[in-house]
């Protein structure tokens, strides 16, 4: 069954840019794009005229006005529109069993605004499969073109197998704009307890703690890199948290992408520390792509 990249619209200025995002994407990628606007009619009990038909019509107006938007802005691109009766976290979900990723839109960024991903957002991101990717207006704005070249950051974390899912949709990404790939890996200095002899055995092997992570990315990188030899590839090892050195280098991206290990809290699904700080504050489109 074919692939197809998937974009929420529900009519405001942060998911059309989010259409308008995958739709570039779909072009980079030579994929088809399907729109999804979800839509429920459910009746509430306050003295105001309920028409299920005059609301349809307006959930068949927004995606159609969004579908007309970019067929003429991106003429010859494979483009479908659907109307799920659900809600959006449901109805976006229920699409991933074609979708190469699913692009939502996010309102903004920074120390305040930053928290305006939504509650959908974060459900989607939460549960979702594939991979994510969410888009402020200003990342995706109307017939923006994508910068030539550029550069998609990237986190590894741990060993080669842990973020392989992560660097996959980096390397693919990269491959599909022309773009290079920087990898990140951030560490910190092990806690007291884990200096005994055999624990350090291998950093003491590699010649210390920074050889040691340098080689655990080098490691990481060395299936991709021969995978995508076409793709130029920088290597960032800094000490510090995950969160705060990704965020300190992709200022320049064209997209930040992290990984999200499956997990689950007490009031459910969870993002993770290092993608919640990366959705909140990086001044770029993100991809979220879960793995493990």
């Amino acid at each position: 069954m074919g692939r197809e990249i998937v974009a929420g619209v529900d009519g405001s200025p942060e998911s059309l840019a989010a259409a308008d995002w995958a739709a570039r994407e779909a072009r980079h990628r030579r994929l088809p794009l399907r729109l999804v606007h979800a839509w429920r009619w459910e009746p509430i009990e306050i003295p105001l005229e309920q028409d299920r038909e005059s609301q349809g019509q307006v959930a068949d107006t927004v995606l159609r006005e969004a579908s007309s938007a970019l067929a003429e802005r991106y003429p010859g691109l494979a483009l479908t529109g659907e109307v799920l009766t659900d809600t959006p976290v449901t109805a976006l979900l229920s699409t991933e069993e074609r979708a190469e990723m699913l692009v939502i839109g996010s309102r903004g960024y920074g120390a305040v605004a930053g928290f305006l991903l939504g509650s959908y957002g974060q459900q989607i991101i939460a549960a979702a499969t594939r991979p994510v990717v969410a888009v402020r207006s200003r990342d995706g704005e109307a017939g923006r073109p994508d910068p030539a070249g550029g550069e998609i950051v990237v986190g590894q974390l741990g060993g080669a197998e842990d973020s392989e899912p992560a660097l996959r949709f980096a390397f693919e990404t990269a491959a599909a704009r022309g773009a290079s790939v920087r990898a990140v890996r951030a560490w910190s200095l092990p806690p007291l307890y884990a200096y005994g002899q055999v624990a350090m055995a291998p950093v003491d092997e590699a010649g210390g703690l920074v050889p040691y992570e340098e080689k655990a990315l080098r490691d990481a990188l060395a299936p991709w890199r021969e995978r995508f030899p076409e793709v130029r590839v920088d290597e960032h090892v800094e000490m510090g948290s995950a969160g705060q050195v990704l965020l300190s280098v992709s200022g320049g991206a064209q997209l930040l992408v992290v990984g999200r290990r499956a997990r689950r809290g007490a009031i459910g699904p969870r993002i993770g520390s290092v993608a919640h700080a990366a959705l909140h504050l990086a001044p770029c489109p993100v991809a979220v792509v879960p793995q493990g």
